[in-house]
């Protein structure tokens, strides 16, 4: 089953933002706020709210597969209700993005996530609409990560199974939950 994106904020209409780059990042984010969390944005937020001493331990320690991270999450729930708070999607958003990313500092800066990406890389040739609201399998995203067209973008393969793991589980938005000022246009290619 994918997941129904609830619209959040009133959404900055895109034309009014500032064409000069001086918008404001928080507005920015309002346009986009239709685009689920991903790993980072997740795991600032359970930072500022406290991460329990096993979730930080387990973060700077060796590496782990999506499914240990699911189960240190769920651990995790009954020491921090920030963790118990999540829904499933962001529970499996955060363990697909700490099995690509962990190790790390868990008070440092934190890498790219799956939302970061898509954002930064695919919108440079693409209105963020024509991929957000794909839904397509895992192999099929890294297809096209792979292909003579994408492959010149510069990600890591880590980013790119990253990416490919976000899309899977945040992607196939419905265009009505789109606002309308990004419905328009595709590939700019």
């Amino acid at each position: 089953m994918k997941r129904l994106v609830p619209l959040g904020l009133p959404l900055l209409a895109a034309l009014a933002l500032p064409i000069n780059g001086t918008a404001r990042a928080q507005d920015v984010d309002a346009v986009f706020d239709f685009i689920p969390a991903g790993g980072r944005t997740l795991l600032e937020k359970l930072r500022a709210g406290g991460l329990p001493e096993s979730l930080s331990a387990a973060i700077a320690g060796p590496g782990a597969d999506v499914a240990a991270w699911q189960e240190t999450l769920e651990t995790a729930r009954a020491e921090a209700p920030a963790i118990a708070a999540l829904d499933s999607w962001e529970a499996d958003t955060l363990a697909h993005y700490l099995a690509w990313r962990a190790p790390f500092d868990a008070g440092g800066g934190l890498p790219r996530d799956g939302r970061d990406l898509s954002l930064q890389l695919c919108q440079s040739c693409h209105i963020i609409t024509v991929v957000v609201t794909q839904d397509r399998t895992r192999e099929a995203w890294l297809g096209t990560m792979n292909s003579p067209s994408h492959v010149e973008i510069e990600m890591s393969d880590a980013e790119r199974q990253l990416l490919a793991d976000y899309l899977v589980l945040n992607a196939a938005i419905p265009i009505d939950l789109v606002p309308p000022e990004l419905r328009a246009g595709g590939a700019s290619y």
